[in-house]
């Protein structure tokens, strides 16, 4: 980590996670992960891979909002504040957004009308390449090489072919790992 976090750092971090998390919207935060971790490890070097990647990991594993590793970055940005701040970048303006969306679609009589279907069917496609990117960051941040590559690969086949419960994948994903299949 070549530059270290200062006081400037929280709102630096807070502000550019209040605006990309409009994108957010389209679905979730874990979309926006490619872009936070080009902030905070490529441009900033506030942590570096294997901070980012542990970050992700535990939120992942703990009970609650998959946006819990963004709180994770920031406690380990800038301790308490880090944590709140992008914690509340990351609610606040999604949920504006939601909330002035509904209210325009409740005075329709319609309900949803055209906007809110343009609205989805436009978010539909970003979200996949979002979501395909934070993939990638992931893989390349955790190192993985060519068996985690087919593992990936396998996993993806079977979702999209399949209505196999995830659950089974990622079982059987611990134990090539507990083999030493999988790094």
């Amino acid at each position: 980590m070549n530059e270290s976090p200062d006081d400037g750092a929280v709102w630096q971090l807070t502000l550019h996670l209040a605006l990309i998390s409009f994108a957010a919207v389209g679905g979730g935060v874990i979309m926006l992960a490619p872009d936070i971790h080009r902030f905070v490890v490529d441009v900033h070097r506030w942590i570096d891979d294997r901070q980012f990647a542990a970050a992700y990991a535990i939120a992942q594993a703990s009970p609650g909002p998959n946006m819990l590793f963004v709180t994770l970055i920031g406690w380990q940005i800038a301790g308490a504040a880090g944590a709140f701040f992008t914690t509340a970048a990351v609610i606040v303006p999604p949920a504006l957004v939601t909330y002035l969306v509904t209210a325009v679609s409740s005075r329709r009589q319609s309900g949803v009308g055209r906007f809110g279907r343009a609205v989805r069917n436009g978010l539909a496609p970003v979200s996949v390449g979002l979501l395909t990117a934070g993939m990638w960051v992931l893989f390349v941040s955790t190192n993985g090489g060519w068996r985690e590559a087919v593992a990936v690969a396998i996993t993806v086949v079977v979702m999209l072919r399949t209505k196999l419960n995830p659950l089974w994948l990622i079982v059987l994903g611990a134990i090539a790992g507990m083999a030493g299949l999988v790094g």
